[in-house]
C-alpha cells in the first residue's frame, strides 16, 4: 500500500526550499512506494489551513507530516487533529509573536508572489495555535542551538514531552537535514 508524506515549508518559502528537495530526492532514490506532497502554502494563516485541512481530508492513504519552521506549526496541528506522526524541523513555536515583527508587505523570495501581512493574521495564527497538544508522543523534534531565527529553547519548551533530537550549532536551515531522511521516514512509521 502506497503511503503519503505530508511536506510543509516556512514562512516566505516554498516546495522548491532545500530541505524539500532534499526529502524528495531520498524519497525518489530509496523509497518510491511514499508519495511526497508537499504544496505551495497560501501566505496567510487561515488560508493556508483551509489548505492543508483540504489537503489532509483528501488522503486516501496512511500519512505522516514534515514541516520546517512555520511549517513545523503547521505539523504540530496536523497531528493534533489528524491523529498521525510529525516530525518539526527548528520549528515556530509563536508565530504570532515572532512574525508580529514583520508586518507589512511581503514578497516571497522563492514564488515572487507579493502580499500584506497584519495584525488580524496573527489573531488568526493565535487562534490556529495548538496550546496544550496531546500529541507529543507523535511528534520528533529536530532542533539546531545555533537557529539564528527562532529561540530553540520555546521548541525545547514547548515540545520537552516529544522525542527531542538538540544539536549544538548548525542554523535555521538545519545543516545536515539530508542525513535524518531515513530516520525520519522510519519515525512516520510509513
Amino acid at each position: 500500500m502506497m503511503a503519503t508524506l505530508l511536506y510543509l515549508h516556512g514562512f516566505n518559502s516554498s516546495p522548491n526550499s532545500i530541505k524539500a528537495q532534499l526529502m524528495r530526492e531520498h524519497l525518489e532514490q530509496h523509497r518510491p512506494d511514499i508519495e511526497l506532497v508537499c504544496p505551495q502554502l497560501a501566505a496567510t494563516p487561515a488560508a493556508a489551513w483551509a489548505q492543508i485541512a483540504s489537503i489532509c481530508d483528501q488522503l486516501n492513504t496512511p500519512f505522516g507530516v514534515v514541516g520546517s519552521s512555520l511549517g513545523g506549526f503547521w505539523a504540530t496541528r496536523v497531528a493534533e487533529h489528524y491523529g498521525v506522526r510529525a516530525v518539526v524541523v527548528n520549528p515556530a513555536v509563536n508565530p504570532h509573536i515572532l512574525l508580529a515583527d514583520w508586518l507589512g508587505e511581503q514578497e516571497n523570495p522563492y514564488t515572487g508572489e507579493r502580499y500584506a501581512l497584519d495584525r488580524q493574521h496573527m489573531a488568526e495564527l493565535a487562534e490556529l495555535r495548538v496550546n496544550e497538544p496531546c500529541c507529543l508522543e507523535r511528534i520528533w523534534l529536530l532542533q539546531q542551538q545555533g537557529d539564528e531565527v527562532l529561540d530553540y529553547r520555546e521548541a525545547l519548551d514547548y515540545y520537552r514531552f516529544a522525542r527531542v533530537c538538540i544539536q549544538k550549532g548548525g542554523d535555521h536551515s538545519f545543516i545536515g537535514f539530508q542525513h535524518y531522511c531515513a530516520q525520519i521516514i522510519r519515525f512516520l512509521q510509513l
